[in-house]
């Protein structure tokens, strides 16, 4: 009891950390967390870039003597999405406590990891585990914005700290129950898209805004716009995404698992699709592992109401399938904008990192596998491929094989994807507490047999 009250508690405390991602503080966090470390006899290091950006690194290291395994990392990232305060039930970082759930921006993504994962190695070191390799414990500052000072700056600037080789990591964004069809799924992140952040660009006439223009730089942004978002990209199903449906229709039924196949058709799938999944709110984050995205999000134009800017731009959160590069996706928007651009306007690529997957045939992914099913067993775990980033796509550059489980006990009428970025993010605090002892008994066993 003791325990899970700790666990709570911490997480509260990093949940009154405001660490906003822009604009990015995270000292705070990490120094709570620094100290939590140090409390269960961790060797701990704060680094960065910069002081009010920090990362921080803690080791729990194996007897050389019974040492056969490279590092395993446990990685959770302290800085989250802004969140405005008037839409919330509960202000946002206060860490409320209803009895059922723990209110507060980054409980779910990720500080709830944080602290599962810093309870889950504190029991290990208590219990003195003969571990069989180092475990480290990571938590970086600035994976929102897209990890420049977090996890791609000890990538590039302090490996050693990471083990310079990590075999494994377990990061966010898996482990969690799905409801679907009367079963239940905990999805295990093997993969997840590339990032294409690009800028549309479109040039127009300076002029007296008292003088209407069809063909202003605002107006032509307005029609890409609206091109872009009503768009249905190319279809591109990958293995990592065919595998992951494939996953949920076994359990379902023959029919289920038939239909999967019919879905990689590039002319049968995407109307397959509708068909097979009516609902808007499952269905969507289905297609969006099927098909390169492409979102407007960040507009920049004039400055003075009374005047025709000269040049526009909208910044786009470009998503590619696995197999998928930045050139790949200017072409496919290309073909949506010449309609009602004509050849006008210039698309350039402001940040660009390819898909990531990794392999299922591994002794850690089989570990899960056996402790999901000791903990669930009517439970299916199934490799996931996400439409985001994360983290693992840095790690990946040092040959980790990385893995989302962030295991998490969910009610059936909690809507978990909406809370990911979304008001009144939440966590279910018995659900936590599962995972705390399901992620427990896992690195146990792992640990244990090498």
């Amino acid at each position: 009891m003791a325990e899970r009250e700790g666990a709570t508690a911490l997480l509260q405390d990093l949940i009154r950390c405001d660490t906003s991602n822009p604009p990015g503080d995270e000292a705070a966090a990490i120094a709570r967390l620094a100290a939590a470390c140090r409390g269960i006899g961790l060797e701990t290091e704060i680094v960065g870039a910069c002081r009010e950006r920090p990362n921080l690194v803690a080791k729990f290291s194996a007897d050389p003597a019974r040492r056969s395994g490279r590092p395993l990392l446990l990685s959770c990232h302290v800085d989250v999405v802004p969140a405005d305060p008037a839409r919330w039930t509960h202000p946002p970082f206060s860490g409320h406590n209803d009895g059922t759930y723990l209110w507060g921006r980054g409980t779910i993504d990720m500080k709830g990891f944080a602290v599962m994962a810093l309870t889950a190695l504190g029991k290990l070191v208590a219990e003195k585990l003969p571990i069989t390799r180092d475990v480290i414990f990571v938590a970086v500052s600035d994976e929102e914005a897209g990890t420049r000072l977090g996890s791609k700056w000890l990538v590039e600037e302090r490996p050693d700290l990471l083990g310079s080789d990590p075999e494994y990591v377990l990061n966010e964004v898996g482990g969690f129950t799905v409801h679907q069809g009367g079963h239940r799924f905990y999805p295990v992140q093997v993969a997840e898209k590339g990032v294409a952040w690009l800028r549309l660009t479109l040039p127009g006439t300076p002029g007296h805004s008292s003088l209407p223009s069809s063909d202003s730089a605002v107006t032509r942004l307005a029609r890409a716009i609206d091109a872009i978002s009503a768009a249905k990209l190319p279809w591109h199903p990958g293995k990592e995404a065919m595998d992951f449906l494939l996953g949920f229709a076994r359990p379902q039924g023959r029919l289920a698992e038939k239909i999967v196949p019919l879905l990689a058709h590039p002319f049968l799938g995407p109307r397959l699709l509708p068909l097979a999944i009516r609902d808007p709110a499952r269905r969507n984050p289905i297609e969006a592992i099927l098909r390169n995205t492409a979102t407007p999000t960040c507009l920049r134009g004039g400055n003075s109401i009374n005047m025709l800017p000269g040049s526009v731009s909208v910044d786009i959160d470009g998503r590619l399938a696995p197999g998928q590069s930045a050139a790949d996706l200017i072409e496919e928007l290309h073909a949506v904008l010449r309609p009602v651009l004509g050849n006008v306007g210039e698309l350039t690529v402001l940040q660009e990192s390819e898909a990531v997957s990794f392999s299922t045939d591994t002794p850690l992914y089989r570990e899960i596998e056996r402790t999901m099913k000791s903990v669930d067993p009517e439970g299916h775990v199934v490799p996931s491929l996400i439409p985001g980033f994360t983290d693992s796509h840095n790690y990946a550059k040092l040959g980790a094989c990385c893995y989302g489980f962030y295991p998490l006990q969910l009610p059936p009428d909690l809507d978990f994807a909406a809370l990911f970025h979304g008001d009144d993010e939440r966590i279910p605090i018995e659900g936590f507490h599962w995972g705390i002892e399901t992620l427990t008994e896992m690195l146990v066993r792992f640990l244990r047999a090498g």
